[in-house]
């Protein structure tokens, strides 16, 4: 019979490790999806949604049953028609992700593009903005550790009178993100990345001016499960929808409250310092940043280029064995960079340094462990 390790050391971008006020949520026992127990949680999950996210008072907010994959699916979904111009950003795979994603859902798909390890380019998107409906940008590019300037997106975008989607999957509830200030009109991330709560919600926010939007679509929204309308009337009205896994309700609401205690500028300065710390130890050994400029680097995901020669297959293999995950490159990237995730309960020193003391001994670099507390005490004490 299986037996799950209990220390298991996630170091993977996604998913991250639980945490503890989360696990503990999970073995609570269950309430059926209609309780007026479940309604008041959930509304207070709507609330601390529009903290997270940086919303208007009045926007809509809601957890989907599914991954972060289904945030997007929903967006497109709710906002877009048949026909309507969508220009995606797209310098990774989730970028292409959401071009083929609105493809299917009848857009007119432009794409603007740039090369990986490089953070689309805010005059490129504003060359395509004539006639376009919608804009969709990857906030972090997970594939590639790129952080893509949003904030600069957006501000051509409002000007444009079209919506903006943006994919908050590696970024939403690590750092702060001003949804209403920065002019957003969708946003959604995935439960178990940024926040360190179990996998199977999508959390997303809806700002009034793209409910305004989708309330005036001219046929019906083609996917039933995630039609925002019955999505509200289950959400705020009260009324039956679909049944929602309560469970995952619980221990979504004490991950993100411990997220809003700790605080988002602490979280952000947290794994900014370690990121530095991890990257000072790993230099030596010939590691370095894949994406060339900081301002660029998506803090979240620490995409690493790998030394000349690394076996970087046989190594994640032998760390796997001593119950140490690391993800590889995804598609062009394979065997050329490591991915570290810096989100949630894995921005800690501790499972680091596990990783470091691991290193030591399948590389035989002695004084790997070491060399990381030093730079973990210079950056965070």
């Amino acid at each position: 019979m299986f037996e799950p390790h209990p220390e298991h050391i996630l170091l993977t971008p996604g998913p991250t490790p639980i945490h503890p006020r989360a696990q503990q949520a999970l073995i609570r026992p269950m309430l059926g999806h209609m309780d007026p127990e479940v309604f008041a949680l959930n509304s207070e999950i709507q609330a601390d949604l529009r903290v997270m996210y940086g919303t208007e008072p009045q926007a809509f907010t809601a957890l989907l049953a599914g991954t972060g994959s289904l945030g997007m699916e929903a967006g497109f979904a709710n906002l877009v028609e048949a026909g309507d111009e969508v220009l995606v950003c797209a310098n990774g795979s989730f970028g292409s992700r959401m071009a083929e994603m609105a493809g299917r859902y009848g857009a007119r798909v432009r794409l603007v593009t740039a090369p990986l390890g490089e953070a689309i380019r805010p005059q490129d998107v504003a060359a395509h903005l004539d006639g376009v409906n919608m804009v969709a940008v990857v906030h972090g590019e997970t594939s590639t550790g790129v952080l893509n300037p949003v904030p600069e997106i957006a501000e051509l975008v409002r000007g444009s009178g079209a919506l903006l989607t943006v994919d908050a999957v590696t970024t939403a509830g690590m750092e702060p993100f001003h949804m209403a200030e920065w002019g957003v009109d969708y946003a959604y991330t995935g439960a178990q990345k940024c926040l360190s709560a179990p996998p199977g919600l999508a959390p997303i926010a809806v700002s009034e001016r793209a409910f305004a939007r989708f309330s005036a679509r001219r046929t019906k929204v083609p996917l039933w499960y995630c039609d925002l309308e019955g999505l509200r009337d289950y959400w705020v009205d009260h009324t039956y929808h679909h049944t929602v896994p309560v469970n995952l309700h619980f221990a979504f609401h004490a991950a993100l409250r411990a997220a809003l205690e700790e605080g988002l500028v602490e979280r952000q300065r947290r794994v900014a310092l370690l990121g530095q710390a991890i990257t000072q130890t790993l230099a030596p050994l010939g590691f370095s940043h894949y994406v060339e400029r900081p301002q660029d680097r998506l803090p979240t995901v620490l995409a690493l280029r790998l030394p000349d020669g690394f076996d970087d297959a046989g190594i994640r293999q032998a760390l796997r064995r001593r119950e140490i995950s690391v993800t590889g490159g995804l598609g062009p990237t394979a065997g050329v960079i490591w991915r570290l995730g810096l989100m949630g309960e894995s921005a800690h020193p501790a499972p680091y340094r596990a990783l470091m003391v691991a290193l030591e001994d399948l590389l035989g670099e002695r004084g790997l462990a070491g060399r990381f507390d030093e730079a973990v005490h210079g950056v965070l004490v």
